[in-house]
């Protein structure tokens, strides 16, 4: 499968790019600055390209950029993207001094992606450190959700590769809701308790 890795020189594209390279996909590394892009795909085995050129034959597109950075970066690929299944990754979070907080929006940044692209938005890999798949396949399950039955079976694949557990389907895209939200809760319980926490379901 040639993936395209969009955000692909940080620190969670790096470390889901090395993964996935490991499994035998044929990589493909975004960036908005092509030497950044080259110097993370040689890092990691991948090929190095500007975003656009990244997603472009891909089939399927990760965007992996930070949260402040998705809305504006899928407007932006809209065109090159086209039809081609996209798998959001970002969790929009509020830190304060109390604890960190899931976004006060109604709507997922998923939800929020997929009014701005032609093509099916899944969300997953929401309870995966970058610190734990930088040191290989991550330990629990990976939970993703979608509407488009096509786009989310590519989505498990993939996240089947970089976990030591399963990839679950966690229903449609309104999940991503609830799956960004874990988010906030797992980097609690990471800095409480000084770990790398992951989800694993039981009872299936």
């Amino acid at each position: 499968m040639r993936i395209a890795v969009v955000g692909g020189t940080g620190d969670f594209g790096l470390a889901l790019a090395r993964r996935l390279v490991e499994a035998g996909d044929d990589v493909v590394i975004g960036s908005r600055d092509i030497a950044r892009a080259n110097a993370a795909a040689t890092d990691t085995g991948a090929t190095g390209a500007t975003n656009e050129d990244a997603v472009r034959g891909a089939d399927l597109v990760v965007l992996a950029v930070k949260a402040d950075a998705a809305l504006p970066t899928a407007a932006s690929l809209a065109d090159a993207i086209g039809a081609t299944p996209v798998l959001s990754v970002a969790s929009e979070l509020r830190f304060t001094k109390h604890g960190v907080y899931p976004t006060e929006d109604s709507d997922s940044i998923a939800e929020r992606t997929q009014a701005r692209l032609h093509a099916p938005v899944t969300a997953g890999l929401h309870s995966l450190a970058a610190a734990s798949l930088a040191e290989g396949k991550a330990d629990g399950d990976a939970l993703v959700c979608g509407d488009d039955a096509a786009a989310k079976e590519l989505a498990l694949a993939l996240a089947a590769k970089v976990v030591a557990g399963r990839a679950l389907d966690a229903g449609p895209l309104a999940s991503a809701r609830a799956l960004e939200g874990m988010t906030a809760v797992i980097v609690n319980l990471n800095r409480r308790y000084k770990g790398h926490a992951g989800i694993r379901i039981v009872g299936l």
